[in-house]
C-alpha cells in the first residue's frame, strides 16, 4: 500500500449477525500504465463484516491515492480486495471495478474473497 493512505476500521456493532455492506466509489481514477492517460471508473465494494468494518473517511483517502498511479484495471481491482481483506478480515468481500469505455471497449473486473470455514 505504498503512497496510499492507511485504511482504518471500527468495531462491528453486530458481530454475531451476518449483514451486507455496500459501498460505491463512483469517481475512481488511476492512470493507464501503457499510455499515461487517466482511467476512470466506479469501484463497488460489497462485504459481510466479521469483527471490523471499514471506516469511510480513510477509504476515501485510500482511493484518492490511486489517482496518479499507473496500474492496470485487473491489478487495481485485486489490490483493493487484498488491502481491504487484510485490514478488516471480512466473512466475504467482492470488489467490482466498472471502468469507463475507452476506445470502444468496456471493462468490468470482479474479484471475490470468502473466508475459509474453521
Amino acid at each position: 500500500m505504498s503512497n496510499i493512505s492507511p485504511l482504518e476500521t471500527f468495531p462491528n456493532p453486530r458481530p454475531g449477525r451476518d449483514f451486507e455492506v455496500k459501498i460505491q466509489c463512483p469517481e475512481f481514477t488511476s492512470v493507464c500504465p501503457k499510455t499515461g492517460l487517466p482511467d476512470f471508473g466506479e469501484i463497488q465494494i460489497t462485504y459481510v463484516p466479521a469483527d471490523l468494518c471499514i471506516e469511510l473517511k480513510s477509504l476515501k483517502y485510500y482511493m484518492i491515492g490511486f489517482r496518479d498511479r499507473g496500474i492496470f484495471y485487473e491489478a487495481v481491482t485485486n489490490q483493493i480486495l487484498d488491502d481491504l481483506v487484510t485490514i478488516c478480515q471480512p466473512r466475504s468481500m467482492t470488489i467490482v471495478g466498472d471502468f469507463t469505455v475507452r476506445g470502444g471497449i468496456k471493462t468490468v473486473v470482479t474479484a471475490t474473497y470468502t473466508a475459509e470455514e474453521e
